[in-house]
């Protein structure tokens, strides 16, 4: 999920080698403490396959939804990470088609709308600030909202996401419920996103505490993320709920320890742009007419399902 060529059908390897007889999958995406969100695709997790079922193909245009568009748009370009495993972004067999659940409400949203979508691959961190600039008609990438992301971002809401944690199977945690327990640890994330900054700013609670800081480890591939876990390298890993959940069942000696802070998951966009409200009737419509259920089904998370999209909402506190 996070390399930084803009090469749109590259080939790239998802996956890790992590020991000298399995590969480490690693995925990006979003999920529920409960069941809920994790069983769809149990069998095909645990048999490293990415889920090929079409949710899309046999959507229409939707005219209310697509009159919303700004006169004379028929196309647009969307720039997604590459890099992970269902329910990330990631490459089929054929390593030149992107599947993903981000990838699927995209082309599910072009479809309501009637408009052509071209794909470009870029960098996670380098996605939001080429918004602006207009390189990028909008990003889907499993983006959280947060409130120092909407001073600059417009975000249109398609799924509900959050921070979570992970560990080797003999570490001591359990839940992480203040980051005070991570003092004294290295804790390895990707570089670029909402868990890098959250662990960035609240390092003084260490300092407070009178206790060692941790030490953050950031990472431009998944991969690198859990090789560096299971070489202990790290300690931790923080990264996005459903992923962790997907990629602990892709390995040995590795789990899931639990939700930190839920963030709603949207389409980013420059600020004050004019597509908002198209893309926000394009979600409501793909909710009311089933479609939604279907690719969360598809992708195992439907733990992670809203019941309307909105508009740059605050930042979920919880």
């Amino acid at each position: 999920m996070r390399t930084s060529t803009r090469t749109r059908y590259m080939r790239f390897a998802p996956f890790a080698l992590i020991t000298s007889t399995a590969l480490l999958l690693t995925a990006c995406g979003s999920g529920s403490d409960g069941t809920s969100g994790t069983t769809a695709n149990a069998a095909a997790a645990k048999a490293g396959k990415i889920p090929a079922t079409d949710v899309v193909s046999d959507i229409t245009k939707d005219e209310a939804a697509a009159k919303l568009l700004p006169s004379g748009v028929t196309s647009l370009t969307v720039a997604v990470a590459v890099g992970g495993t269902p329910p990330g972004t990631t490459y089929l067999d054929d390593g030149k088609t992107l599947t993903g659940q981000d990838v699927d409400f995209a082309d599910a949203v072009a479809k309501v709308l009637g408009i052509e979508l071209k794909t470009e691959q870029a960098g996670f961190e380098a996605i939001l600030p080429a918004l602006d600039s207009g390189k990028y008609d909008f990003g889907a990438s499993n983006f959280g909202v947060t409130d120092e992301r909407r001073k600059t971002i417009d975000f249109v809401t398609y799924i509900n996401d959050g921070q979570g944690f992970a560990a080797r199977k003999d570490s001591k945690l359990a839940k992480i419920t203040d980051l005070e327990q991570l003092c004294g640890l290295n804790v390895a994330t990707g570089a670029g996103t909402t868990f890098e900054a959250t662990l960035e700013e609240n390092k003084k609670v260490c300092a407070d505490a009178g206790k060692k800081a941790y030490k953050v480890q950031t990472y431009s591939e998944q991969g690198a993320i859990w090789s560096s876990l299971q070489q202990g390298r790290s300690d931790i890993v923080m990264s996005t709920i459903n992923g962790l959940r997907y990629a602990v069942t892709q390995q040995q000696g590795v789990k899931f320890l639990n939700e930190f802070h839920r963030l709603d998951v949207g389409f980013a966009f420059k600020k004050n742009t004019k597509l908002a409200p198209a893309f926000q009737a394009a979600v409501n419509k793909l909710i009311a007419d089933g479609t939604y259920d279907r690719i969360l089904k598809k992708w195992g998370t439907t733990g992670s399902a809203i019941e309307k999209s909105q508009i740059s909402p605050p930042e979920l506190k919880n």
